[in-house]
């Protein structure tokens, strides 16, 4: 009986899959860009059932991302195995404005990939999407693109230098290998050893909608490269009205039986050619080599499938994850992440009051330094997120809630505050509101024309609902008793696709939106909120 994989294989902003099988299990590592930790691992014995283990930066001593631009941060890794170790290499991206670029390379290694990865190791700063290639002859070869500021030319080809594993550095001369094809925007490389030709792999045509998989081979490590009689190999650019569009930037695996399977980043528009609320994820596809020694999709064609044969591999399904988080243990879910810094016990902790989850308010939410907000990846079309928070504001300029973010310059945020210092100079007791703060491009503003008042109440349940591009908020002062707040928003706005072109400029916009629980203290005081429960739900529909 034929077994089914149904793709995306991982929801919700996971994006340049690099995929890695050591005996029986597969990893696959995507990026994170400016969420800290660093790095999502999810693991499957089938390719079927996928499931998170870990993050492996986790130390600001291997990625230091304060202050970093929006989408800036770690780009797309690259796992390997060799000889009993993991090799995982990342770029931490610190500015991206104009032609100046600053991102260095960085490689650290483990045995255990669930355990503690080492300190990093400095490769170079020429280019991002760094690879290794682990060659037959025992040697070792760093792969990325090349930079290149000159007139805004930004794309300049494949680069490749030796890495000596046991000088720990770069060796030997930089060899030019690929300046690209005519699909332009040539990045992230990945190199491949068969039947004695070396196959260059590349992501082409940048990460929208006109987004490709190109491939080239040769007898020889340093090139010349011969491209693909029919590239890209795997692309959704021809037919707009696939289920998977943006297919790219990807990576191979051979199975145990031999069968070979391509994994890349794929994006869900809402509608056709559209917008992508749950930004680029993770997909997969059988290829095949055939007699000419070129790689193909098993199916024929270019365009990535939503259901796709199973390799013949023993089931291994996980636990389905747990929709209701109610922080009665030490650390936090691992679902969670943070803002650029890690998560500390001077801003959030799940023991300074048992069963709550405390945070500690600190910057705004236009912050790219020491935002408090603990957020999760929103992974379906249709989905929603409630709270219960406790928060006695002192003042306006504290604040605490739900919000449904992008970047610091796009986000609709649910909030609770307090009023003006006047009251409290007349011997009154300072008021409770309710809010809603709508960020776009920039532009800040309010969504209620008169907030609601919530003088007295203890305990305000939160909740968002996401409908497609439909976002709706709702408040409860006892549960289950839900009211809405306001109307109907444009929840599309929290995507690649608006805000890469929201701003009349181009930015990087690379991540996808997120459920979040914060507080700010913006007058320094530290004010800080306890929320009781998180809850994510998934509505599937046709879209899903």
């Amino acid at each position: 009986m034929t077994k089914y994989i149904t793709n995306p294989i991982i929801k919700g902003f996971n994006p340049d899959p690099s995929i890695c099988r050591v005996g029986d299990d597969y990893y696959i590592v995507t990026s994170t860009f400016e969420w800290f930790p660093g790095y999502q691992i999810h693991h499957s014995r089938d390719l079927r059932n996928w499931q998170l283990v870990g993050r492996p930066l986790n130390r600001v001593s291997q990625l230091d991302m304060r202050g970093v631009p929006d989408s800036c941060g770690v780009w797309a890794p690259c796992l390997t195995y060799n000889d009993g170790t993991f090799y995982l290499l990342y770029t931490n991206v610190r500015s991206f404005k104009g032609d100046w670029k600053d991102m260095p390379n960085y490689l650290v290694t483990t045995n255990d990939i669930l355990g503690e990865w080492s300190e990093p190791i400095y490769m170079n700063s020429s280019g991002f999407d760094g690879s290794l290639f682990h060659d037959d002859d025992s040697r070792c070869w760093l792969l990325n693109m090349l930079m290149d500021h000159r007139k805004g030319r930004f794309f300049g080809g494949i680069v490749m230098q030796e890495y000596d594993k046991e000088q720990q550095k770069l060796v030997g001369e930089v060899h030019y290998l690929f300046e690209g094809t005519e699909h332009g925007r040539t990045e992230g490389p990945h190199l491949y050893k068969r039947n004695g030709y070396y196959y260059l792999m590349t992501a082409e045509g940048g990460t929208g909608y006109e987004h490709c998989m190109t491939l080239a081979r040769s007898r020889s490590i340093t090139g010349p490269y011969d491209v693909h009689p029919e590239n890209p190999f795997i692309t959704s650019k021809y037919n707009p009205e696939a289920y998977l569009q943006k297919t790219g930037h990807g990576d191979l695996v051979q199975v145990q039986n031999g069968d070979w399977y391509a994994t890349f980043l794929t994006g869900r528009p809402l509608t056709e050619r559209g917008r992508c609320i749950t930004g680029r994820e993770t997909a997969i596809e059988r290829v095949e080599w055939r007699e000419d020694d070129w790689l193909y999709l098993a199916c024929g064609g270019r365009a990535a499938r939503r259901v796709v044969e199973a390799p013949d591999l023993p089931d291994h399904p996980f636990d389905a994850p747990k929709q209701r988080t109610d922080f009665d243990s030490d650390e936090i879910d691992l679902n969670f992440q943070s803002l650029r810094v890690p998560f500390s016990s001077d801003w959030v902790s799940q023991t300074q009051r048992k069963g709550y989850l405390r945070v500690v308010g600190r910057d705004s939410l236009s912050s790219c330094f020491e935002q408090s907000l603990v957020a999760r990846r929103v992974q379906n079309h249709a989905t929603e997120a409630s709270t219960c928070v406790e928060f006695e504001p002192e003042t306006f300029q504290q604040m605490a809630g739900l919000v449904c973010y992008y970047n610091t310059s796009h986000y609709y945020y649910l909030h609770i505050t307090g009023d003006d210092f006047g009251r409290r100079a007349k011997g009154e007791s300072v008021r409770k509101f309710l809010n809603i703060t709508c960020c776009d491009s920039g532009r800040v503003s309010d969504a209620l024309d008169q907030p609601i008042d919530i003088t007295g109440a203890d305990q305000v349940y939160l909740r968002a609902d996401f409908n497609g591009a439909e976002l709706q908020f709702y408040y409860a002062l006892s549960e289950g008793d839900w009211q809405p707040v306001g109307s109907v928003l444009d929840g599309s706005i929290l995507s690649d696709d608006y805000v890469e072109v929201s701003s009349g400029i181009f930015k990087p916009c690379f991540t996808g939106a997120f459920y979040g629980l914060c507080c700010q203290d913006l007058s320094g005081q530290r004010k800080h909120a306890d929320f009781s429960f998180f809850e994510y739900l998934e509505h599937h529909g046709a879209e899903d």
